[in-house]
C-alpha cells in the first residue's frame, strides 16, 4: 500500500525522579544521604532508510513516544535511561508542523539521522543536596517532562526525472521500456494510481532514477480524476 502522508503525535520520554535515601549499614552510624539520580528520558529520532519505500508502517497510529527514564534508588544507583524512539522513513520524507505547515525536518539522504525531540532530564537524588547545615536532606528533584509535538509526515519521492502528463499517453510504457520498473499498463485512464520509480542504466558506470507520476487532467485542482495529491512528488525531480 502506497502511503505518502500521515499525522502523528510524537513525545520524548520524561526524566526519572531522583531518590531520597539514606545509607543504612551495620556498624555505620548516621551514614548520610545516598539517593541516586533519575535516568534521562528517551529521545525521538528520524532515520532515513533506502529499504523503506512508503509511510505505511505508521498508518493507523495516532501517538508514539519514547520510553521514560527510571527513578534513582539508594546506594547512589542511577535510574536507567529511557530507550530512544527511532522512526524509520524513506529518503525524501519531510516532517511538518501539523498546525502551521512549517518544515521542521527534511530527510533527503540515505542514513541521515536527525534528533527531533530531546528527552527530559532525570532528577538529582538527595545526595546532591547535603551541606554543613542540612546533613540529612529529604528532598530530591523530580525528572523534567519530555517534549510533545503534533507533526505531519509527507513523502516526496526523490528522482532525477519525473514524467508528468495526461492519463493514458504512454508514461508507464516509457518507464517500463527504459528502466527496471514494472508498472501496470492497460488501455484505459488512471492505470497508474500511485507514483512508480525506475532505475535507468545509461552505461556500466552511470544511470538515473525516473518517476512515473499518476496522470493529471483538467480540473484536477477541483478534485477531478486523482486530483493533485501526487504533485508533491514532482518537487524533488
Amino acid at each position: 500500500m502506497f502511503i505518502d502522508s500521515v499525522n502523528l503525535t510524537l513525545s520524548s520520554g520524561h526524566g526519572g525522579a531522583g531518590s531520597v535515601s539514606f545509607r543504612r549499614e551495620k556498624h555505620v552510624i548516621l551514614g548520610g544521604p545516598d539517593g541516586g539520580d533519575g535516568g534521562d528520558g528517551g529521545d525521538v529520532y528520524f532515520v532515513a532508510d533506502n529499504n523503506t519505500h512508503t509511510l505505511a508502517a505508521y498508518k493507523g497510529k495516532k501517538a508514539m513516544r519514547a520510553q521514560n527514564g527510571e527513578a534513582g534508588t539508594g546506594r547512589r544507583m542511577h535510574g536507567k535511561r529511557g530507550e530512544h524512539l527511532e522512526l524509520i522513513v524513506p529518503p525524501g520524507t519531510a516532517v511538518l508542523d501539523a498546525e502551521t505547515g512549517e518544515l521542521l525536518c527534511d530527510l533527503t539522504s540515505e542514513g541521515q539521522r536527525e534528533l527531533f525531540l530531546k528527552g527530559g532530564k532525570g532528577g538529582l537524588g538527595n545526595v546532591h543536596f547535603k551541606s554543613s547545615i542540612n546533613q540529612a536532606p529529604e528532598y530530591a528533584q523530580k525528572g523534567l517532562e519530555g517534549e510533545t509535538r503534533e507533526v505531519r509526515l509527507e513523502l516526496k519521492l526523490i528522482a532525477d526525472v519525473g514524467l508528468v502528463g495526461f492519463p493514458n499517453v504512454g508514461k508507464s510504457t516509457l518507464i517500463s521500456t527504459v528502466s527496471n520498473a514494472k508498472p501496470q499498463i492497460a488501455n484505459y485512464e488512471f492505470t497508474t494510481l500511485t507514483p512508480k520509480l525506475g532505475l535507468v542504466e545509461v552505461d556500466e558506470y552511470s544511470g538515473f532514477v525516473m518517476a512515473d507520476i499518476p496522470g493529471i487532467i483538467e480540473g484536477a485542482s477541483e478534485g477531478r480524476g486523482l486530483g493533485v495529491q501526487f504533485l508533491k512528488h514532482v518537487e524533488r525531480t
